[in-house]
């Protein structure tokens, strides 16, 4: 069987014993899925870089005792690596960070299409900046739920909660974005 036929449970379990091309196989496999998460939590591609650079970092360190790990309730190795990567992105979001150049906005374009596309970015970042004034425990659900596509259990794992608590934290953050989205609401009835 190749490396890439593996599960990633075997594979952590051989970067344990020391087997770099195994743990290379699994940053392949959840490198991109880290990125997205952490981009959707700082909103920020370098500081979203770092958090996915330290998140394998933090795993190859723990590879040895993933077995202890897995044992202690961790369970899968997808969500054992999503909750690094969640706890690191919360952390990093608290510190705060100067606005670079690059978030400036691009002059709009004059083309016939430049208002619809105003009035989309104009939504999404106004749903993006609802969703970041979430308190973090329901930015977190809303982001592992509907963006990560994780199961309301496998959520609740990597956030360290039931399942009952964590349908709780979307049913607020939820009223909470209606809440603050409401002008958006309204013009599109």
């Amino acid at each position: 069987m190749s490396l890439g036929e593996t599960s990633d449970e075997e594979l952590v379990l051989k970067a344990g014993r020391g087997d770099r091309a195994a743990f290379g196989v699994l940053v392949r496999r959840h490198h991109g899925r880290m990125l997205r998460l952490a981009w959707r939590f700082v909103g920020d591609s370098s500081r979203a870089e770092d958090i996915v650079q330290e998140t394998f970092t933090r795993a190859w360190v723990k590879a040895p005792e993933w077995r202890s790990i897995a044992q202690g309730g961790a369970g899968q190795f997808t969500t054992w690596l999503t909750k690094i990567a969640l706890n690191l992105a919360i952390d990093a979001r608290r510190r705060v960070v100067p606005l670079r150049l690059e978030a400036a906005d691009d002059i709009a374009s004059s083309d016939p299409t430049a208002d619809v596309r105003l009035e989309q970015s104009e939504r999404q970042a106004a749903v993006a900046r609802a969703i970041a004034g979430l308190p973090e425990r329901q930015r977190a659900a809303i982001i592992l739920t509907y963006h990560e596509g994780l199961s309301n259990a496998e959520a609740a794992q990597a956030l360290e909660t039931t399942v009952g608590a964590l349908e709780l934290l979307l049913v607020r953050a939820r009223r909470n974005l209606r809440d603050s989205l409401q002008h958006f609401l309204r013009d599109e009835t």
